[in-house]
């Protein structure tokens, strides 16, 4: 079983893509599942990323407050600026703009931690950034996406907080708090979390391409192009800021990583709840759940061969 749940976590990118590729090719099966399982199995996740903390790795933001802060300054910045950018510079439609943002203006994905760990990267870094950027989001994310897409849409930036203090903040607490009180079970526990989460993430992702599938394949390559130029540009200019502050090659990796995979099925969840009006608001989110998984995988080769090369 241990070694199943190994190369399912392993392969996630692939996993996730197979995944996407099958609800487009076959979508109606997967019209039948109602879209508001995707919050529960979200907060699930968010549920077995709160099992992994320590309250050491929330002292990782006090002792060294400054890494954090310059990680969780470039996660809210770099992210939502490029999302508007690019979807000016593409001319997006409003909806796939405004989804676009969304994805831009949410906190740190919750496969950054597995993949700052495969890269050899500052992993209590990673942690301490996802979790402080994951605290902060239900005052930035609804501000930020009311102050880059609010002419755009009419955005609901006090329902969105509610969304993530229920979806995110809430299991996370609850994982917390679970382990803290029940450590035997949550050491069992935590050795299958990566290979669940994966499937929980597969999935989320077969669900909202499934019912966006002719949307999807009516969109065209254009947003998926600005998909992946969004989550390239947050790994680059990510590592491209530590380097500037001389940071050390683990610690510039880290916030690269932490900067370039984002919370994309918060994204889609956000979406699917506060902008019914624009369907097609969930497909940059679909897209970057599986394109983040790919892009992750292969920047966690480089910068482990960066590191094995004596990176310092």
């Amino acid at each position: 079983m241990k070694k199943i749940c190994d190369f399912i976590s392993r392969w996630m990118g692939v996993l996730v893509l197979l995944t996407a590729i099958v609800a487009v090719m076959v979508p109606e099966p997967l019209m039948g599942i109602d879209t508001w399982v995707i919050n529960p199995m979200l907060g699930i996740i968010m549920f077995g990323m709160g099992l992994t903390l320590s309250p050491s790795d929330f002292r990782t933001v006090f002792i060294r407050p400054k890494d954090v802060l310059v990680g969780c300054m470039a996660q809210f910045t770099v992210m939502p600026f490029m999302a508007w950018l690019l979807s000016r510079a593409f001319a997006l439609p409003p909806d796939l703009a405004l989804g676009v943002i969304l994805v831009g203006c949410c906190p740190g994905g919750t496969a950054s931690n597995v993949i700052t760990y495969l890269a050899k990267g500052d992993l209590a870094l990673s942690v301490g950034m996802t979790a402080t950027s994951t605290v902060l989001a239900p005052l930035l994310t609804p501000l930020l996406t009311w102050l880059l897409a609010g002419t755009l849409v009419d955005v609901d930036t006090l329902g969105m907080l509610k969304s993530i203090i229920y979806v995110v903040i809430a299991p996370i607490a609850g994982g917390f708090l679970f382990q803290h009180y029940l450590p035997r079970f949550t050491r069992r526990a935590v050795a299958y979390l990566p290979a669940f989460s994966s499937v929980a993430i597969a999935m989320t992702v077969a669900i909202v391409v499934g019912h966006n599938a002719s949307r999807l394949l009516t969109g065209g390559m254009m947003v998926v192009l600005v998909v992946i130029l969004h989550n390239l540009s947050g790994l680059v200019m990510g590592y491209g800021i530590g380097r500037l502050l001389k940071l050390s090659h683990p610690k510039r990796t880290a916030i690269s990583i932490e900067v370039g995979m984002q919370n994309s099925g918060l994204a889609s969840s956000l979406a699917t709840l506060h902008f019914a009006a624009f369907p097609m608001a969930t497909i940059p989110g679909a897209i970057f759940s599986v394109w983040h998984n790919i892009s992750g995988a292969i920047a966690a080769k480089l910068y482990q061969r960066g590191y094995d090369d004596g990176m310092k």
